[in-house]
């Protein structure tokens, strides 16, 4: 069949010719003729016959993006149909569909929708090779063309994370690798330390059309990430929270704590028990542990009971420092107590007055020299109250006795002196009766009432 016998086929010309005046309007064609299966190159046909999209498109079409293994959908829409043939090419120029027939024989197309405006055809289980640019074409004059591009995502074929050391030291520092295989694009790989999110060193590879990332992190571990998980997550538009982790275990030195179990609260006084607790906490478990004394040797009266250090009764000599020391495989670590021994509580009562109502002050010391303090202004204070009332007391006893004694000698004196003056006439009289009765002693009495 010739170029001429292709034209005049496909667009109903006579085989005679004489329309062939027709032919200037498809000129500087860049659409090949296509049909029964057959593909005729452009350079095929004389320069007559080749056509031309020319202006005023009414072919409508979408870019197309599959995740490999999935379904494509090609559209080739018409906005205004005039009846007119819609094909649809693959990207090697092959008819997929020539109106509702099927000239290529791959069942992988599928017919989903035909109508005057509208050619709808599938592509099942997408594989990297159908990637390419598929031809919409529609047999007006001037006949025209549109062509969709069909991407193939590949996402990664697997996921590993690499460790260094699989059992780390507080302290070092350990490797991780992520590597996310055979991917299309290139995949983006981050980092997270539990939720927060750390940054690595990507090195990307390609292979053919597949990209393999490896992700490097540096991490300097310590002992509060031993548990904690270590996540590589992709970025990659064909999958969704693709991840994989792995728990860091971390080895640490001991932490040792001291505390004191009695007395719970309150100062550590003379006469009184004393008991302290060790906890030690490492990984390994810590299987060494002791009390010492920091430079000086143990009491002989301190009892020590594995984790436990008791004093029964406390004393002056019993002040300095108290370490309690644990070790495992990984190192050694102390915590220390420092023991100071005050006096013990007293209680000093006031002194009473002559009444009979006695009151007793008692005085709890929390601190044994400002308890003493205490105690002395509460003494002086007593005291004085005490002299001021026995003063008091002795000087109304005083009163009363004086008071008793001039009661009970108060009295009226009578004597029979110048007893004659009274019967005299005059003064003169009275004064010469005087005198006379003086001589006269043995009659002078006297009377106390």
């Amino acid at each position: 069949m010739s170029p001429l016998d292709v034209f005049t086929d496909l667009w109903g010309f006579p085989e005679d010719g004489k329309h062939l005046a027709a032919l200037p309007l498809l000129r500087s064609s860049r659409i090949p003729l296509l049909l029964r299966g057959h593909r005729y190159p452009r350079d095929a046909l004389p320069s007559e016959i080749r056509l031309s999209a020319g202006d005023g498109q009414n072919l409508v079409t979408e870019d197309v993006t599959v995740v490999e293994g999935d379904v494509a959908t090609i559209s080739c829409r018409v906005k205004n149909s005039d009846d007119s043939v819609i094909q649809l090419l693959n990207p090697n120029r092959q008819t997929i569909y020539f109106r509702d027939f099927r000239p290529l024989k791959d069942s992988r197309f599928q017919l989903v929708n035909f109508s005057n405006s509208e050619l709808r055809v599938s592509l099942t289980n997408v594989s990297i090779s159908d990637e390419g640019r598929y031809f919409c074409q529609l047999y007006t004059d001037p006949p025209q063309e549109i062509y969709t591009t069909i991407t193939v995502l590949v996402p990664p074929r697997n996921l590993v994370i690499d460790i260094q050391k699989e059992i780390a030291v507080e302290g070092e520092e350990i490797e991780l690798n992520c590597t996310a295989m055979a991917s299309r694009p290139a995949t983006t790989i981050r980092w997270f330390k539990g939720n927060k999110e750390l940054t690595g060193k990507s090195e990307v590879e390609q292979w053919s059309d597949m990209y393999t990332v490896t992700s490097q992190l540096v991490l300097k571990v310590g002992r509060e990430d031993d548990g904690v998980p270590v996540i590589c997550l992709v970025d990659h538009p064909a999958v969704k929270d693709l991840q994989t982790q792995r728990y860091l275990e971390v080895m640490y030195k001991p932490q040792v704590r001291v505390s004191q179990n009695y007395p719970a609260q309150g100062l550590t006084r003379e006469g009184e028990p004393l008991e302290l607790t060790c906890a030690a906490f490492g990984k390994p478990q810590p299987t060494d542990m002791r009390w010492l004394r920091v430079d000086d040797e143990m009491p002989q009266h301190v009892v020590v009971s594995g984790s436990n250090l008791l004093i029964s009764n406390l004393n002056k000599t019993d002040n300095g420092t108290y370490r309690c020391e644990a070790s495992n495989a990984v190192g050694k670590s102390h915590a220390d107590y420092m023991l100071f021994v005050y006096d013990p509580p007293t209680t000093i009562p006031p002194p009473t007055t002559t009444t009979t109502t006695t009151t007793t002050i008692p005085t709890t010391i929390t601190d044994s020299r400002a308890g003493e303090e205490g105690a002395i202004r509460s003494v002086d204070h007593a005291v004085v109250g005490g002299v001021v009332a026995v003063v008091v007391f002795a000087m109304l006893c005083l009163l009363i006795i004086l008071g008793r004694y001039f009661a009970r000698h108060k009295g009226t004196y009578f004597t029979h002196e110048a007893k004659g003056a009274d019967d005299a006439a005059d003064a003169d009289t009275a004064i010469i009766n005087a005198e006379g009765g003086q001589n006269n002693s043995e009659e002078k009495k006297e009377y106390f009432i």
